[in-house]
């Protein structure tokens, strides 16, 4: 008998264990690969429906710069949460699959921090201003899936505002914890405390994905899983380092390429100098402002008090 046919039975029998075990006929699949096509790259990636998915609200060609910029932060954010989604699912993972899915999670973010030149130097200022304007009330503070990496990245207690935290522990109802997480003060006005138009659309379309989402990671985010760890791993110097990278890349560095991008724009002496959605953007933005820290534990005094300066 020779090699080919040995692998070619080895295969054959391998497929009849595998659709057995789901109560399907082997006979059957093999047939359907006779008619079913080669698959190309452009089926494979949909190539052609993500093409397709930049719809401009006007004529100024840099609009388009800024649609894709957004959507290509979109599909990395959705990098991440596969990542998260992977180490906080799996039961007492081991340090070094810790640490490479944390590793992963920071080179997305890191790549969405080296961005910002995409759009901080490739828009024409004249442009943005005009075409910024169409875009009202919608707002980058509408993003569900950056929410759903903080909530599944650290302790609920650790996204309230400050001035609410000592009125919230773990028995807390999640509907009263959402209502006074940091970012809800920027879709508020500060003199009547009424909800933005901005936030309300947001909270008609994510309100109840958002809760079931704070309570399904409550004991295995991120910083549970690794509080779930031996203590010597805990310890673990490469881990230790992934962490800290992680929080200081979201919420410093990532935060602040942002907050510089905008600027450029919004201060540009062109416009009234507000947010689209109405916020108040720099406070909402500035981590020393919000002080946004998913690990505090893992930083010294020192560092938490000049955090974001």
């Amino acid at each position: 008998m020779n090699t080919k046919t040995t692998q070619t039975e080895e295969l054959l029998d391998a497929l009849e264990q595998k659709f057995q075990a789901i109560n399907q006929k082997t006979d059957t699949h093999l047939e359907g690969l006779l008619w079913s096509k080669p698959i190309t790259y452009w089926d494979y990636i949909q190539t052609d429906a993500l093409l397709n998915l930049q719809t401009q609200r006007t004529l100024l060609p840099d609009e388009m710069v800024f649609i894709m910029y957004h959507q290509v932060n979109e599909l990395l954010f959705k990098m991440i949460l596969w990542e998260i989604k992977q180490l906080c699912h799996t039961d007492k993972p081991k340090t070094d699959f810790f640490t490479e899915k944390l590793r992963r999670i920071s080179r997305y973010f890191d790549m969405l921090t080296t961005s910002f030149d995409i759009m901080g130097d490739g828009m024409e200022v004249e442009q943005y201003m005009k075409f910024r304007n169409t875009l009202t009330p919608a707002s980058g503070f509408q993003s569900a899936q950056y929410r759903l990496i903080e909530f599944s990245s650290t302790d609920l207690i650790n996204l309230i505002d400050y001035r609410f935290r000592a009125t919230i522990d773990r028995n807390t109802p999640y509907s009263y914890a959402f209502e006074h997480l940091y970012w809800q003060a920027a879709g508020k006005d500060h003199t009547t405390g009424e909800k933005s138009y901005l936030i309300l659309e947001f909270e008609r379309k994510y309100r109840e994905e958002f809760l079931r989402y704070m309570e399904e990671y409550n004991t295995i985010n991120i910083w549970q899983k690794f509080k779930q760890l031996p203590e010597t791993d805990q310890k673990d110097e490469n881990l230790v380092q992934a962490m800290r990278h992680y929080d200081r890349t979201v919420n410093i560095t990532w935060v602040m390429g942002h907050l510089n991008a905008a600027k450029k724009y919004i201060e540009s002496g062109q416009g009234s100098g507000e947010a689209t959605g109405g916020s108040d953007w720099k406070k909402y933005m500035h981590p020393k402002y919000q002080r946004r820290i998913f690990f505090p534990e893992l930083w010294s005094e020192e560092e938490l008090k000049n955090w974001g300066e």
